[in-house]
Order: C-alpha cells, then structure tokens, then sequence
C-alpha cells in the first residue's frame, strides 16, 4: 500500500506547472457503448469537462476524439499519452504524438494509429491522457481517462463493430468502375464494387441520386469510342436498375476518350482509361403536388 501513496505522489509531482486536471473519481467512472451500422463509439464521461470517445466509422479504423461542454483547450496542439497506472511502477508512459487542437467543442480527432494505441493501452490497464497548453505558455490542461470497467464495455463495443457497413460515405461517393479487358460488360471486380454501393444505398436511403461517367480509351475513332463509352455507362445503370434503384434516380453522361485519367501511351495505361466513375449525392427530394381543395357548392339562397 505505501508503494502505491509512492507511486501516486511521484505521478503528480511529475505534472507540469500549474496544470488542471480531469478526471473523474474512481468510483463513478462508466462506459458507454451506442452506434448503429454507421458509427460505433465507446465513450466515458469525464468530470467538469466532457467526454472522451473512441469512434470508429465504418471502413475505417477507431479513432479517439474529446468533446468538451466549455472551451477549455484553446489552438494550439495537445500531446496523446498512453499513461501508465500509479500502481505499476517500472512502467513508462508511451508518448503518442501531438495532435492539432482547435477551440470548438471537438477540439480534435486523433490519427487512425494514435486510436488504435490508446484502445490497445486501455486493455493493457492504461489511461489515456492529453496534455495541452497554449503556445501564449498558460496555464496546462490535463485529461485523463481511466481504465477501470473497461473489459465489458470493450466487448459491447467489438459486438458493435461487427454490424458496421464496410464503407462510409466519404469513402464510396466517389467509385470508379473499370473494364480492362475491353467492352462493355461487368467482370466479377466491377459487380463486387457495384454490390458495396449498393449495400450502402440500401442502408442509407438518403442517398438517392447517381451520376454515371462512361468513358474510354483511344483504341478507336472517335464515334466508336463514344459509343462504346455509352455502352458502359448504360451497362452499370442497368445493374443499378436490376437491383431496384429507380431510373429516375440515375444520370447517365458518356465522354469517348475525351478524358483520360492517363496518356493512352501503352495497354496498361489504355485498360485506366476504360471505366465508368460513379458519384454519389443526396438530392433533395421535390414536394409532394398537392391536389386543390374542392370548393363547397353554393346552397342557393332559401326563397319565401
């Protein structure tokens, strides 16, 4: 027990000058588990400032971000540490890098790597913690989570991350469909590509408008390879169509070799230029006509 009261007043006595500190007591420390098949985030609230969450969106690794009810980290930047427990002396805390820190109410998101970090520190009973101060040299700012409670929640959390869709919508909003062989139609990559995007379509109904790109190389003239550009296009709008996205929700536009992604200078760079890109948008949708009030008839006036 007195190596402990040792290694607690060795931790604090090693914070910087006139720091704050966040953090809340052992005893109400919970985690917090929610998402859907978007997002999954595991959360501990953290006394008089916020929280801390660790977020991870779908295709895409945790990242590690705080939000904060006041602005308590100014501009500047912030150093992520893995922390060490007081009570297991002889290990050192694992600087994590600086992150770039803004004063709004989400200060800052952590690098996929400094997430991922911290997440594995936790199961090893480590704390993350920030420590920022002003480049004007004020006062210094610590946050620390802790890791007491952690197993249970990390669990829900990873049964969370099973259901999440595997791409977000930064990620597939812009796709490009490829025909390296030539032609028009889907080999087995190109259908593989246009299912992601349909599942994600399904998933997220407010994405409902689709621009197809047909385009080619310039194996041809230039009427054969606008034609043959169309005929991709048209090919991925009927996959599209097969899989119940309403026409009217698909544009389709084709361009022949007008626009290589590369100089059409060897097979390589050719098959690069055989594609059909894909966007994604959100349109808004137009209102519903609504039909006019018919009016009541005029009751004739009573007559004596």
């Amino acid at each position: 027990m007195r190596q402990r009261y040792l290694a607690l007043f060795s931790l604090f006595a090693s914070l910087p000058a006139m720091a704050i500190t966040f953090q809340t007591r052992l005893e109400k420390v919970e985690w917090k588990v929610d998402g859907d098949q978007f997002e999954c985030r595991l959360s501990q609230d953290i006394t008089d400032f916020g929280q801390g969450q660790f977020v991870r969106r779908a295709g895409e690794q945790v990242t590690f971000r705080l939000q904060a009810r006041e602005r308590w980290l100014g501009a500047g930047s912030a150093t992520l540490v893995a922390a060490a427990a007081p009570w297991q002396p002889g290990r050192g805390d694992i600087n994590l890098g600086v992150v770039n820190v803004d004063n709004g109410v989400m200060p800052f998101n952590s690098t996929q790597q400094q997430g991922t970090r911290l997440l594995t520190g936790l199961l090893e009973g480590r704390s993350p913690l920030v420590r920022h101060r002003t480049p004007e040299g004020g006062e210094g700012i610590e946050v620390r989570l802790l890791p007491v409670k952690f197993n249970k929640a990390y669990h829900d959390y990873l049964d969370c991350t099973t259901k999440l869709l595997p791409v977000n919508f930064d990620q597939i909003k812009q796709a490009q469909v490829n025909f390296p062989g030539g032609g028009s139609d889907l080999d087995d990559v190109s259908r593989a590509k246009l299912e992601i995007i349909l599942q994600y379509m399904k998933a997220d109904p407010s994405v409902n408008h689709i621009e197809l790109d047909g385009h080619s190389d310039n194996g041809g003239n230039r009427l054969t390879n606008r034609d043959m550009s169309r005929r991709r296009a048209l090919s991925v709008m009927e996959y599209f169509k097969a899989n119940g996205v309403p026409e009217e929700q698909i544009l389709v536009r084709f361009h022949g070799e007008q626009y290589p992604l590369v100089p059409n200078t060897n097979p390589a760079n050719r098959a690069k230029n055989r594609r059909v890109t894909v966007h994604l948008s959100r349109q808004p949708l137009a209102p519903a006509p609504t039909t006019p009030a018919t009016a009541a008839p005029i009751k004739p006036a009573a007559t004596s």
